[in-house]
């Protein structure tokens, strides 16, 4: 929830890296869940928990309250997210997910590396201004003043 008026994000469940990190392990569990797959226990529990390890570790970063501490975790985030695409070509390989769903879940798990990592890139900036935690404004929208 953003507070009114000042455009500074309370929660991380705001963070649009965390939504969509929760629609990757979404699509990830419904996968796994399916034929082959779905018996082969190590591969679907690794990349499982991979999926979950990159949505945890932002929500737990962002909660931490410290720039620096974000910033780590937002770094194992975005490794997590090389993990789950390194997994998801296991199983294209091995023929347990075809061509399109390795397809949109690749897609999918770029675009959640690239919003963490351009998350991380501001927390850096705004952590080399000194700014302390991520909701005293680390994700809000620079505003300029006219008066």
């Amino acid at each position: 929830m953003r507070t009114e008026g000042t455009g500074k994000i309370e929660r991380f469940e705001d963070l649009i890296a965390w939504q969509k990190a929760r629609d990757l392990t979404k699509r990830i569990y419904r996968i796994t869940g399916e034929g082959a797959f779905s018996k082969d226990f190590g591969l679907s529990n690794h990349i499982q928990r991979a999926a979950v390890s990159i949505m945890s570790n932002i929500a737990e970063g962002f909660e931490r309250g410290g720039r620096g501490e974000f910033h780590q975790f937002l770094s194992t985030a975005k490794a997590s997210c090389a993990e789950l695409r390194s997994q998801l070509d296991v199983a294209l390989d091995i023929g347990y997910i075809g061509r399109a769903s390795f397809d949109g879940l690749i897609t999918l798990a770029e675009e959640v590396a690239r919003i963490v990592g351009g998350l991380r890139a501001s927390v850096d900036r705004q952590r080399r201004k000194g700014l302390l935690s991520p909701q005293s404004s680390a994700l809000s929208p620079k505003r300029r003043s006219y008066e």
